[in-house]
């Protein structure tokens, strides 16, 4: 991946871990690519004073001395976007693993390097333009077949404008092979299948929209109570075993998102390995292909160096907005952004910067308001609709929610889905608290229920979070005076929670039918539920004892229905109201 302008520019006068001083013998620019020393290891300008550049290297600098060379590239760092990106696994600088793995053995040798996109295969190019038309940045030349279910639009790059002067006919091409020539002030320009872009530079839009569509997830406790529109922002913090991983793969599964971008920024070999062992082995239930053909991962564990962690973020954000910019609605989950904190931090430290909280830097909420920014529902340059929708694991030490990058993402995000350790413990999952959490989206997205038929979700939604919250104020007296002491009534809202979160809100991923629930079905449980609560508080009021409510045999069904009735047979939730009004009456009556 280097560039023709490649030259020597420098001297290393200074390493200090993965930063790198270097005396230049021309002006370089702020966030351009270079090469340092004979094994070519691929660094960015972050700092210029005069002749002397600060660069951050994105590979171990073990070994490296004053004296090595420093050659410029040119360019900034850059992503190469085309065809062939869905089912690659990436490290932060988008070099493919599996050929890193072929060249160098499971441990990756300094300097290694490949094309991020195979020169060697050909794809089926089927062009749209013809010569003569006038074209602008984002615009379609063509169309590439690049997995069964995924059409790859090729996109004239953002920056070009003019006029098509040649088009290259149908047939099959690599990604450098020209394509279209574009001509503007008699100066020609080549565009092929693929195009670079900066890394840290937003791709542009025609307009940006007031996201208004949920991005539907399967998840009960999310797509009922805390909702996630699609080109929204969302966070999960969590501490260590509350299931950050777990439900970042379930969303990955079953949100409705055209396409997935996982980047696993800073986590452990181990948890990575799993991810990259299972997923292949997934099938996606849109298609029943393999889930893969339709996701593109990155990954940068923490024995990785610490510098390529920071920019792997960067890397998976630009290919979610190359994505979006094609018209589709991508979903993109970090996992997880406290370990590019973590990153951010250490190089901080060798800049000898001044620390702020905790030691992170002072621009640490800076660097999170421009990733989650750059998450929207956008009317692309081509003119079609697409989104990215920005997921971010938090991993806080110790569950600590008031630590910096929890406090500052909180600040940026629209949906907050807080892990309680408690739950996880109890074998409750997902294990998002009721009272930590919350979502912005709710009221822009109950038009869309309506449209569904099922415009009493807002209402049933502000119940069930009324209900939870006079739960959690009843527990507190529970603890000092026992249920036991409590009135009937009171008893009745105490078992209607539990109800609620033990029927409908807790979810078994690994459960056939329990794993994934249409619009339809949620809305049916809680119906159900809200039922058995009304019907139940009725005969409390005329003096029927709760634990008679208890012992009916609806309720173990209730409790049963996410398990057993399937989302394409509602007509079991009519027999289980009806069971349950035939009960409550026979009760009644007694």
């Amino acid at each position: 991946m280097t560039d023709a302008r490649s030259s020597r520019s420098g001297t290393v006068i200074g390493v200090n871990g993965p930063v790198v001083r270097a005396r230049t013998s021309r002006t370089l620019q702020m966030s351009e690519l270079v090469r340092i020393g004979d094994e070519r290891l691929v660094g960015e300008v972050i700092a210029l004073d005069e002749d002397l550049a600060t660069i951050q290297v994105y590979e171990d600098t073990s070994g490296l001395k004053p004296g090595a060379p420093v050659e410029a590239a040119g360019l900034p760092l850059y992503v190469e976007l085309g065809p062939g990106l869905l089912g690659q696994i990436f490290d932060g600088m988008q070099r493919p693993l599996e050929i890193l793995a072929g060249l160098s053995g499971d441990f990756i040798r300094r300097g290694t390097a490949a094309d991020a996109l195979d020169r060697t295969k050909r794809w089926p190019f089927t062009p749209t333009l013809a010569p003569g038309t006038s074209v602008h940045g984002g615009e379609i030349i063509g169309k590439v077949r690049e997995t069964a279910n995924v059409e790859h639009w090729v996109l004239v790059p953002p920056n070009v404008v003019g006029t098509v002067d040649w088009v290259a006919g149908a047939g099959t091409y690599g990604v450098a092979d020209p394509v279209a020539h574009v001509e503007r002030a008699g100066t020609t320009q080549e565009l092929h299948l693929f195009h670079r872009w900066p890394v840290r530079e937003r791709r542009p839009c025609r307009q940006r929209h007031a996201p208004c569509t949920p991005l539907f997830t399967g998840q009960r406790v999310i797509d009922a109570f805390f909702p996630l529109a699609r080109g929204g922002t969302a966070a999960i913090p969590g501490g260590f075993g509350t299931g950050k991983t777990v439900t970042q793969h379930s969303l990955a599964k079953w949100a409705d998102a055209e396409i997935i971008v996982y980047i696993g920024c800073g986590e452990r070999g181990n948890e990575m390995t799993g991810v990259l062992t299972d997923l292949p082995q997934l099938e996606d239930p849109r298609t029943g292909r393999p889930l893969l053909e339709r996701t593109v991962l990155i990954a940068n564990t923490s024995n990785m160096p610490v510098a390529a962690r920071e920019a792997s973020i960067y890397t998976g954000i630009t290919i979610a907005e190359y994505y979006r910019d094609m018209g589709y609605h991508v979903a993109l989950l970090a996992d997880s952004t406290s370990r590019w904190a973590e990153a951010l931090r250490e190089i901080s430290g060798r800049l000898e910067e001044m620390p702020a909280e905790e030691g992170f830097p002072a621009y640490l909420a800076t660097r999170l308001a421009e990733f989650y920014e750059r998450a929207g529902l956008v009317t692309a340059l081509c003119g079609r609709q697409g989104s990215v929708t920005a997921i971010g694991a938090i991993s806080p030490p110790g569950g600590d929610f008031t630590e910096p990058v929890t406090q500052h993402t909180n600040r940026f995000v629209r949906c907050f889905w807080g892990l309680d350790k408690e739950l996880a413990s109890a074998r409750f999952f997902p294990a998002i608290n009721f009272r930590d959490s919350y979502s912005e989206y709710a009221a822009d997205l109950g038009l869309w229920w309506r449209d569904q038929g099922l415009a009493d979700w807002p209402g049933l939604r502000a119940r069930g979070i009324e209900l939870l919250n006079a739960e959690a104020k009843l527990q507190q007296i529970v603890r000092l005076v026992g249920e036991e002491s409590l009135p009937d009534t009171e008893r009745m809202v105490l078992e209607a929670a539990w109800m609620l979160r033990n029927a409908v809100l807790q979810q078994n991923a690994f459960d056939a039918i329990d794993r994934y629930s249409t619009p339809e079905k949620q809305l049916r449980m809680l119906r159900a539920i809200f039922r058995y609560i009304d019907r139940g508080m009725g005969l409390v009021e005329k003096k029927i004892p709760i634990y008679r409510i208890k012992q009916l045999g609806v309720r173990a069904d209730l409790l049963r229905m996410r398990f057993e009735i399937p989302n394409d047979v509602p007509g079991r939730f009519e027999a289980l109201l009806s069971q349950l009004d035939r009960e409550m009456d026979t009760l009644l009556e007694e």
